[in-house]
């Protein structure tokens, strides 16, 4: 067991987006976490941010000052009947994984969902993602769906597996 101390879970602020970039940008140029394909600028970044409102709030582990990972509620659709389902995503600086830091993100975005009253919860992993697979699993996200060959990363052909957490 580590002697790293346990991360804080809090709600991140303008002063976190340099280091949530950071870790998004680690994660395009080196996974299929996401299907961006070239690196975001910080103020890409503050724009993404500032898409987040009350209801859809991003969260940073931090231990200390640094970042260490992040998670997001996202707006499913801009169609009102989707209001109350939101997809999850999580990022975990690569010299910090393998630590239950994506866990711990995931389990505290569920519980943010959860008090502001969401019914459901989506995420979507390309295939590679199987740390990210493994944490959805263990916080209770079931396998709802696959689609098939819907983005290109790397040079190949990548298909999409959804999963959902239902929490009323």
């Amino acid at each position: 067991m580590s002697d790293a101390p346990r991360p804080v879970i809090r709600h991140a602020n303008f002063s976190d987006v340099a280091a949530i970039t950071e870790i998004y940008n680690e994660a395009i140029l080196t996974s299929t976490a996401t299907f961006d394909t070239e690196p975001r600028t910080v103020d890409d970044r503050i724009a993404w941010f500032r898409s987040h409102d009350e209801r859809h709030p991003v969260l940073v582990a931090v231990v200390g000052s640094e970042v260490l990972g992040w998670a997001s509620l996202t707006r499913w659709s801009e169609r009102p009947a989707y209001n109350d389902t939101a997809e999850t995503s999580f990022y975990v600086a690569a010299e910090h994984r393998g630590r239950g830091i994506g866990r711990q993100l995931k389990e505290a975005i569920i519980a943010e969902a959860r008090r502001l009253g969401f019914h459901t919860l989506i995420a979507r992993m390309a295939e590679g993602s199987d740390a990210s697979r493994h944490v959805n699993q263990s916080v209770g996200f079931v396998h709802v769906g696959t689609l098939k060959e819907v983005g290109q990363k790397f040079g190949r052909w990548l298909d999409v597996d959804v999963m959902q957490l239902m929490l009323d």
